[in-house]
């Protein structure tokens, strides 16, 4: 995670530099209209560049992965931006209409104004004269643009909004964007376009506005999605667990074990994301999803998915690829935390490996032909299981972490599952002499 907050804070903090370079507001006479359109102006400029980013960060670029460590991160740095550009926005909007309620509540005199279009207007370049004559239009449009952003992220951040609602808040959001981007274009001062600050942000612009063209015109993973087909259906009903493999054409990209993909059944409903749970073997050409009946949608396929039905896979993306420098490895896999694991243990049985490993699998649930199948991985792959069923032998602890594994010190472990179960866990170890970089846990939380 420490790519994700380098990155929100030196969204932040650069922005900022910038802004106050071009705007050293403290040599300026501290008048309230001073002090307010500084206000306005620069929430503006840090909300529609964490805006901007954001958009960038939905093309799921592959080139943006070794820079938040997978796009699981960036799904997470993506929310965060998003929150900060959301709160900037209302800031924004504050500072804007502030001087109107205060006229309103009479706390303020309306302050006198000369009429648009007169002085110095007529003198100004073409250009500019233009901006100045969409003022009015651009602040209505952006008033409008921002009440609609902060409701869909409100409904966004609704856990239990269907998966299929959500994604659909956000093509919505990549429409109230474009107007953002016109507003801001048009009311941020003319004479900021020439200042470092805004040549980041019209370049920020730019690329937020090309990747929300992308967005909107459904280009985004393109280039990474692949024809299938339903090749297998195994169905575990004592984990509420469902096992697809799905059989790829020729132009999948070999995956690594750890990665995840967007798979799409049903083109009405779309994509959902699913880790793979195989290993990559081209004399099969097939992908493995294990999928946890987790809400309306998934509760479904067990009873929907046929056999030789048609499906499209988009990917393979992620980092949490078990690559480090440790020679002993932890495998911590909570409940449908598994699949990684699984894939992993495979891709060793394939190939081989150097370390050694210690999996733990802890679950609420269990089957016996899923935990036959998962002993046989483990011997295959050369690897030592330990299964923790809750009912019967108990939760796992950064204790009993510890005591099953002496040399847990000098291990790196790689943890998939519930996030504040990791986080738990990661508290506990770090602060009894775990390095933080030898924690790996994967942020698969899409929303």
């Amino acid at each position: 995670m420490k790519n994700i907050k380098i990155a929100l804070w030196g969204t932040i903090v650069g922005l900022t530099a910038l802004w106050l370079a071009a705007n050293p507001i403290m040599t300026e006479e501290l008048s309230f209209k001073a002090v307010r359109d500084f206000a306005v102006q620069y929430s503006g400029v840090l909300s529609i560049g964490a805006m901007s980013i954001i958009m960038v960060l939905a093309t799921r670029a592959k080139w943006i992965e070794p820079w938040v460590n997978g796009l699981d991160k960036s799904y997470r740095l993506h929310k965060w931006l998003g929150i900060t550009a959301v709160i900037a926005a209302v800031l924004h909007w504050i500072a804007a209409m502030g001087p109107k309620w205060l006229v309103s509540a009479g706390l303020m005199t309306r302050p006198e104004h000369g009429p648009r279009g007169t002085g110095t207007a007529v003198d100004l370049p073409t250009l500019q004269q233009f901006f100045r004559e969409q003022r009015g239009l651009a602040e209505h449009v952006g008033e409008w643009a921002f009440y609609v952003i902060v409701a869909l992220v409100i409904l966004a951040l609704i856990k239990r909004l269907p998966y299929k609602l959500f994604v659909s808040t956000h093509t919505a959001m990549a429409i109230a964007f474009l107007a953002l981007a016109a507003h801001s274009v048009v009311l941020l001062g003319y004479e900021m376009w020439t200042q470092p600050v805004g040549v980041v942000s019209g370049t920020l612009l730019i690329a937020g506005v090309v990747s929300t063209v992308m967005s909107l015109a459904g280009l985004i993973g393109k280039r990474h999605r692949v024809a299938g087909r339903i090749d297998n259906i195994r169905t575990f009903s004592e984990t509420r667990t469902t096992e697809v493999d799905i059989a790829m054409n020729k132009s999948w990209e070999p995956h690594r074990a750890g990665q995840f993909a967007f798979v799409t059944f049903d083109e009405k409903e779309g994509k959902h994301p699913f880790t793979i749970a195989s290993a990559w073997d081209p004399t099969t050409a097939k992908v493995t999803f294990m999928i946890k009946e987790l809400g309306d949608y998934t509760n479904t396929l067990a009873s929907t998915l046929k056999l030789g039905a048609d499906a499209q896979v988009e990917g393979p993306y992620g980092r949490f690829t078990f690559q480090d420098q440790k020679d002993h490895q932890i495998w911590i896999g909570a409940g449908i935390g598994i699949a990684p694991f699984v894939a992993r243990m495979k891709e060793l049985a394939l190939a081989g490996g150097t370390k050694t490993v210690d999996f733990i699998h802890s679950t609420k649930d269990i089957s016996k032909e899923a935990m036959d199948s998962l002993m046989a991985d483990a011997e295959a792959a050369g690897i030592q299981l330990h299964v923790l069923v809750d009912d019967r032998d108990g939760y796992l602890s950064g204790e009993r972490l510890r005591a099953m594994v002496p040399q847990w010190k000098a291990s790196s472990v790689w943890f998939c599952g519930p996030s504040k179960f990791g986080q738990t866990l990661k508290n506990d170890l770090t602060t009894r002499g775990l390095a933080k970089s030898d924690f790996h846990q994967e942020a698969f939380g899409m929303r």
